[in-house]
């Protein structure tokens, strides 16, 4: 029988994925892989190296796919940062229901550190650039080396946020899952309650009107 020809990235991601759900391991190795699928072992390296590749690439596609999503809401580029960011959650884990059994068979093992896991490398590169471009308010501190801890600090902290919730959401078995649903609206709105500079803001003017008109208290 002829090889298949012209194979996309799509193809192999859906083979993988139908290939670890059936057998609950990964392949034995590409030729095998290949071979079942009836393509050449070469057509796979044109897209990637490994199988361990295959699977940081399907997660980063979880990501692209939820952004695809979004854009195509008018509503969406009308919404404050807050709400993008919500609306980026409730699509992003609909798509990992969706894929529930392949995610749970490639984190359930290692949920306790997801941080380290490799497969997840490319979802936080891009999911900490989407949260950069949300443009939160932050405070306005005039020092190039400040700014950076700040800007540093609100993508890690959003990464260790996305990976407790998908810890959460492993754990949840309530229907439809409606407790992750809670939990997502609960947490970002207590985060962005945290990062609410307005006050903070007004303290700062407070001090410098002080520190400007030399009050004495005394």
């Amino acid at each position: 029988m002829a090889r298949k020809k012209n194979i996309t990235k799509d193809n192999i991601i859906s083979w993988y994925m139908e290939f670890v759900l059936e057998n609950n391991h990964q392949p034995k190795s590409v030729f095998s892989f290949a071979k079942k699928n009836n393509f050449e072992e070469s057509d796979f390296y044109k897209f990637y190296g490994s199988f361990e590749a295959v699977e940081e690439s399907i997660f980063s596609e979880f990501f692209h796919h939820t952004i695809t999503v979004l854009h195509k809401s008018d509503d969406y580029q009308n919404y404050d940062a807050k709400n993008k960011l919500l609306s980026f959650y409730f699509t992003f884990f609909e798509i990992l229901t969706a894929n529930r059994s392949y995610v749970v068979y490639v984190l359930e093992g290692v949920k306790k550190d997801l941080k380290k896991l490799k497969s997840l490398k490319s979802l936080k590169t891009e999911y900490t650039k989407f949260v950069e471009d949300l443009n939160i308010e932050r405070i306005e501190l005039k020092q190039e080396t400040l700014e950076k801890i700040q800007n540093t600090s609100i993508k890690e902290s959003s990464w260790m946020h996305l990976v407790i919730t998908i810890k959460f959401w492993l754990d949840d078995v309530s229907p439809s899952f409606e407790k992750t649903d809670i939990f997502i609206e609960k947490s970002i709105n207590a985060r962005f309650d945290l990062m609410d500079i307005k006050p903070l803001k007004s303290i700062i003017d407070f001090g410098k009107f002080i520190l400007k008109e030399k009050v004495n208290f005394n």
